[in-house]
């Protein structure tokens, strides 16, 4: 098997080809914006899709949370990826949050959504993008 990637705010565990992407960031409810959620779950889809011997990807969130999608913070103050005019902030969903369901699309191994907790906005779209979703009570 190849190297795992090197993830910045998740976890990658692997057992009898079965990946479980944890989304580490608790501390802000594994929100996708702000962090660097994104580029874990992209890197993630490219490593297996690179020849990785994985049959399933399993994600869930640490904590809490199992994403709570955008910080409503920073989209109401305009902030951040929020920040600028409409072509703007356009321009940022493609080339960050949209990443994610392009990523899902084009995995090559079936995906569980593990959800443990709130999956809110983007953090909802996420679960249903993957194939089968499991909930927590």
């Amino acid at each position: 098997m190849t190297d795992l990637p090197k993830l910045i705010d998740s976890k990658l565990e692997v057992s009898d080809r079965v990946a479980l992407l944890v989304l580490d960031r608790d501390d802000v409810r594994n929100e996708l914006t702000g962090t660097s959620l994104i580029d874990d779950i992209v890197q993630t889809v490219d490593w297996i899709n690179g020849g990785a011997a994985i049959s399933v990807l399993v994600i869930t969130g640490a904590g809490k949370a199992f994403s709570a999608g955008g910080n409503v913070k920073d989209m109401r103050d305009r902030r951040g990826s929020f920040a600028g005019d409409v072509f703007e902030v356009q321009e940022r969903y493609r080339r960050g949050i949209q990443r994610i369901a392009l990523a899902t699309h084009r995995l090559e191994v079936p995906v569980i959504a593990a959800v443990n907790g709130a999956a809110i906005g983007a953090g909802f779209d996420l679960a249903t993008m993957c194939d089968i979703r499991i909930a927590a009570e």
